[in-house]
């Protein structure tokens, strides 16, 4: 048995450096990054990792918060080049511990397609993004580009939740409180940036498309009444738009397609979320992957609870073996 841990975050020194210079950054994320060492200190990144050695653990390996694209697109841009060849750089040095990274790329920058096809071309095994492109939706037609690209290449889109507090709960607050805007807002984004893919008629223009939903599809599982029978009825609550001929576009349900999704099992270590999660999407579509490092332990702690979740969870080898390492070779094209 290996764990090959494919949802994680670390910040290569050249990037790390870059971001923490930018203006405002400190206020608004560094504070907390400089607090957990193990997102940015090699050093400290290979003790938390020592810990699982008896697992055969690797990481393949995708930058934090904040996305490029609320920087300017010209920032942006530069810093997804430091992020992509910084990571590049990790995993051709350490391949027993990385494996394979995730590139990034500003989405608002004109040559974000062409930043990926060169990340790729580096040995990028897929591409993170965010639920929103500053606050607009992935299927706005400027975003189309990087579908098509890891269409074309086979390689995975990894959706990462984004959301802050000036996206209010009530019409009447300014802010949300009480990091609500995280605990329940990031579930939401997800889930909200997968609809949107799949009512865009998306995954019907490019079929190869292969996508991951973090925290094991968010809302997706635990809500598969309404995503399913529910949204088989489109429109019968919508009187100023017909949305009937949303539904007959579709090759498919709207539910099958959200089956189609990719999902990881970081969910904090919750057994019964990991439950779901695995009934909903099965064996073949559900990696291993823990978040590392926001746990309150800041590194080993969530690598630790979702081992133990899913060694605990009773299931077949073959099971087992897929979504710990065998998923996560395929999708991302790793060695065995």
């Amino acid at each position: 048995m290996q764990y090959i841990d494919a949802f994680n975050h670390f910040f290569p020194r050249a990037f790390f450096d870059k971001m923490l210079s930018i203006p405002g950054t400190e206020q608004a994320i560094g504070k907390r990054v400089r607090a957990i060492p193990c997102i940015y200190d090699l050093d400290e990144r290979f003790r938390v990792m020592d810990m699982f050695k008896n697992k055969n653990y690797s990481q393949v390996l995708s930058i934090s918060q904040p996305p490029l694209d609320d920087y300017d697109p010209a920032l942006g841009h530069e810093m997804s080049k430091l992020a992509n060849d910084g990571l590049a750089e990790l995993c051709q040095k350490y391949p027993d511990r990385f494996p394979g990274y995730t590139a990034s790329v500003c989405m608002t920058h004109k040559d974000a397609t062409k930043e990926l096809e060169r990340a790729f071309a580096n040995g990028a095994n897929g591409v993170q993004i965010y639920s929103n492109i500053a606050g607009r939706p992935l299927d706005e037609p400027e975003f189309y580009g990087v579908f098509e690209t890891c269409a074309k290449h086979n390689k995975p889109i990894l959706i990462h939740p984004c959301r802050g507090q000036d996206m209010t709960d009530y019409k009447n607050e300014d802010k949300s409180k009480y990091e609500i805007w995280w605990t329940f807002g990031w579930p939401y984004e997800t889930s909200a940036a997968m609809a949107r893919i799949v009512f865009s008629g998306m995954m019907d223009k490019l079929p190869e498309l292969k996508i991951v939903a973090h925290h094991l599809g968010a809302m997706v599982p635990y809500f598969e009444g309404r995503v399913g029978p529910g949204w088989d009825q489109l429109g019968k609550r919508t009187s100023d738009e017909d949305y009937s001929v949303v539904l007959k576009g579709l090759k498919k349900r709207p539910f099958d397609y959200f089956k189609d999704f990719y999902a990881d099992t970081a969910t904090f270590g919750s057994r019964p979320a990991t439950e779901c999660g695995l009934a909903f999407y099965g064996q073949d579509k559900v990696l291993f992957a823990s978040d590392c490092p926001f746990d309150p332990e800041k590194g080993p702690g969530y690598i630790r609870e979702t081992i133990e979740v899913l060694e605990a969870i009773d299931m077949p080898q073959e099971m087992r073996e897929k979504i710990a390492y065998k998923n996560a070779q395929e999708l991302f094209g790793l060695k065995a």
